[in-house]
């Protein structure tokens, strides 16, 4: 393991037997928010191991700010503490949980036997800056006014122009009880991501997805991403960044099948 991780615990949810799955949320949500229909189909044949970043469930935020490696290294003690250190894992991230998955293989490239990363990105640049300073101050303000925001630019164009004043009303109370104060740290350290000098280090099979209308993290930062990891494959899906919510039935499918691939591919070697 890298010198520098953090052996701290995160609270995760743990279900299934079987070869281990690595599921990391995204910003603001949680194992069971982000991840939750997943858990559920994939639990038949795979042990799942959702972790919560620091401010999600049952993990605190602590009284220094969050660093990438640290929380990488939190990452690969609670899957150990679960699983064991013999399997290697299948380990998927969204948006912020993209970017602690690729510094997690990256990292300990021994632990991780595939990797999907959606919404992911290499280095954090000045746009992107300047929106996560505005999630941070819209959050000050209170939880719905971010919520407000996020349903407007995570959901596809499509989406919006289809759905009713209810279900995006709905969207909004569902997003608001989503966030608190707590996920300040996580958008701290979304405005502060630079992997570019790791990523050529990650050596597991990766496929990198991309959802099309991404107003949040738009395709080409999964196009560079693509580029920067040795040997990875790129996919685009209708939909926006917030596809778990918006479509999960397309988004989970998307990873059961990239999963039971590398899997099989292991099972026959």
């Amino acid at each position: 393991m890298h010198p520098s991780h953090s052996r701290t615990l995160l609270d995760r949810v743990v279900a299934g037997d079987g070869p281990p799955v690595v599921l990391i949320h995204g910003t603001g949500a949680d194992a069971g928010s982000n991840w939750g229909p997943l858990i559920d189909s994939l639990s038949g044949r795979y042990t799942v191991v959702a972790p919560n970043l620091p401010g999600a469930g049952g993990t605190p935020v602590g009284t220094d700010r969050l660093e990438l490696d640290q929380l990488a290294g939190s990452v690969v003690s609670t899957v150990q503490d679960v699983v064991g250190t013999v399997q290697p894992w299948h380990l998927v991230g969204h948006s912020l949980g993209a970017v602690v998955a690729t510094a997690v293989a990256a990292r300990a490239p021994e632990q991780v036997r595939s990797l999907l990363l959606h919404a992911g990105w290499v280095t954090t640049g000045p746009r992107e800056v300047l929106m996560f300073d505005l999630w941070s101050r819209l959050l000050a303000i209170g939880p719905e006014m971010l919520a407000r925001h996020l349903v407007l630019e995570a959901m596809s164009p499509a989406l919006l122009q289809s759905a009713s004043t209810q279900l995006l009303d709905e969207m909004v109370v569902g997003f608001t009880a989503l966030l608190d104060s707590r996920i300040t740290a996580q958008i701290d350290l979304d405005g502060r991501i630079d992997l570019a000098s790791a990523v050529n280090g990650i050596r597991a099979a990766t496929l990198v997805l991309a959802s099309a209308d991404d107003r949040i993290i738009p395709p080409p930062h999964q196009r560079a991403l693509t580029e920067a990891i040795p040997n990875a494959r790129y996919r685009e899906l209708p939909g926006g960044h917030g596809l778990p919510f918006e479509d999960p039935a397309r988004f989970f499918l998307a990873i059961t099948e990239w999963i039971d691939e590398q899997q099989a591919q292991r099972d026959a070697a």
